[in-house]
């Protein structure tokens, strides 16, 4: 795919149907453009006679008419469509493809399990900062699990345990009744048993994609106090996960339609789903599920881009370039410039700050400017708050929230943990304050700089008093930024310019 070239991802599953259009920017990255989804329920009339009944080829076919819309609609050049699960098990598929070639000029391409596990595998281990460990996917007819080691796909699986799948087989009743959970539990364990589907080991990770695990996460997010709204990067704990799927099979499919975070067509796959993923879970000894917001479809779009798949730190640059070349107010040399000053200033003033500190600042420091754009004086809660809505991918959250923490501290704010529980702890507010000063610092020296200078600080590191002479420093002005600094650090601030 060329740059800024658009194009259309057509998924047709076996719960519900697709359709993504995206451009690749210059960074590499893609962009979602437009999308749109359609409950389809493919698998059932597949489980049942074999075949794609009448109802289910109009549906599908007028889900199709519309996917083709969006698509064109948004620019896009080309169209890719794949099917999976419910497509391959038809007997009458190849019909409905082309009639679909014919009528609508799609082609369709009909994907194994193996593919499906490999697309799925690359679109949602990309954005996330994980090495090693075990990666599903849950559709409505099938599930793939892979390995990985070092972000290589080692081996991959796919089951016929696909949730709506299994919802309609097992859970005849509404609400299904403790039997009948109980023995849909017994079935998924057997068949993970029978396929040999390995236990995690020391420092790896069970990273769970597909529409059943993030609604699971939707529901348990909103549940509690949660300060980052995107699921992509969310950790969905074992306990999380039972206590969702208890709650969710206590009530009719009508009264789940009104439960939080869960879409209306999930309603009657969902606690199947559930139960098959605490059933997961439980056989691979996963303490929690790393759940990510990306699968097939950026698979497939990734794979027209670059078919690798980029180092952590590579996606971290990526995302970092991509997010800040949408704002005509970031400036990359003053960026990094502030970012270098910003290092410095805390390795001085307080050597024991964590890695992970620096890290969250420096990335803090590049960032801060794109809060300009909306507001200069509120610039660093907007910038803040883009940085935890945006899709920064290669970030945990517990990362974005202390990035973020830290560029909202760097104005008035002090740093506050509850404003980000569960992921900053109050005894780490301290330390955070000392860093947001130093973004500040960085940030206010940067300001007063002759543009393109970058120099060398000279300290003095007093009992009382601590003092810095700036080459290339225009002026400098004792105000609010002093006072804070005598608090966090309980020295005072001499700042020396020196053209």
């Amino acid at each position: 795919m060329k740059r800024r070239e658009a194009i259309a991802i057509i998924d047709i599953g076996s719960n519900s149907g697709r359709v993504v259009v995206y451009a690749a920017d210059e960074t590499g990255r893609l962009r979602l453009l437009a999308g749109t989804r359609a409950a389809l329920r493919l698998v059932n009339d597949v489980d049942e006679k074999h075949v794609l009944g009448r109802h289910a080829v109009d549906g599908a076919l007028e889900a199709l008419r519309d996917f083709r819309a969006v698509a064109l609609g948004a620019g896009a050049t080309r169209i890719r469509a794949v099917a999976t699960a419910a497509m391959r098990d038809a007997s009458n598929g190849a019909a409905f493809i082309a009639r679909v070639r014919k009528e609508l000029r799609i082609a369709i391409e009909i994907i194994d399990g193996e593919q499906e596990a490999e697309y799925g595998f690359r679109g949602a281990l990309r954005g996330l900062p994980v090495e090693h460990g075990l990666l599903f996917d849950l559709g409505g007819g099938s599930l793939q699990v892979s390995q990985f080691r070092h972000r290589r796909l080692l081996r991959a699986w796919s089951l016929p345990l696909g949730a709506l799948r299994l919802s309609h087989h097992f859970l005849t009743s509404d609400p299904p009744r403790p039997a009948q959970l109980h023995r849909l539990g017994h079935h998924v364990r057997e068949q993970l048993d029978q396929a040999g589907i390995p236990r995690l080991e020391r420092l790896q990770t069970l990273i769970g994609t597909g529409g059943t695990v993030r609604n699971l996460a939707k529901i348990d997010r909103r549940s509690r106090s949660y300060p980052i709204a995107r699921v992509h990067g969310y950790v969905l704990s074992r306990r999380g996960l039972k206590d969702v799927a208890a709650s969710l099979a206590e009530q009719r499919e009508g009264q789940r339609e009104e439960v939080a975070g869960l879409s209306d067509e999930r309603s009657d796959s969902i606690v199947g789903g559930a139960v098959t993923l605490s059933a997961l879970t439980e056989r691979v000894g996963a303490s929690a599920i790393l759940v990510a917001g990306q699968g097939v479809r950026e698979g497939i779009a990734y794979d027209t881009v670059d078919s690798s798949l980029p180092t952590v730190a590579a996606i971290r640059e990526q995302a970092i370039g991509s997010l800040a070349s949408r704002f005509d107010t970031f400036r990359p040399g003053a960026a990094r410039r502030r970012a270098r000053l910003a290092r410095n200033i805390l390795e001085r003033l307080d050597p024991g700050a964590s890695g992970e500190t620096h890290e969250a600042m420096s990335y803090g420091a590049r960032l801060l400017d794109i809060g300009r754009s909306i507001d200069f004086f509120d610039r660093h809660r907007h910038a803040a708050t883009i940085a935890i809505e945006t899709e920064l991918d290669g970030f945990t959250h517990r990362e974005l929230a202390l990035t973020a923490a830290l560029m909202r501290a760097a104005g008035k704010e002090k740093v506050r943990a509850r404003d980000w529980r569960p992921l900053i702890e109050e005894t780490e507010e301290d330390g955070l304050e000392r860093a947001a000063i130093a973004l500040a610092l960085a940030d206010a020296i940067e300001e007063r700089l002759r543009p393109g200078r970058s120099p060398a600080l000279d300290w003095r590191l007093g009992k009382r008093r601590v003092e810095l002479s700036i080459p290339g420093l225009l002026a400098w002005r004792a105000g609010a930024l002093d006072r804070r600094f005598r608090r966090a650090f309980e020295r005072d601030l001499v700042v020396r310019a020196r053209a």
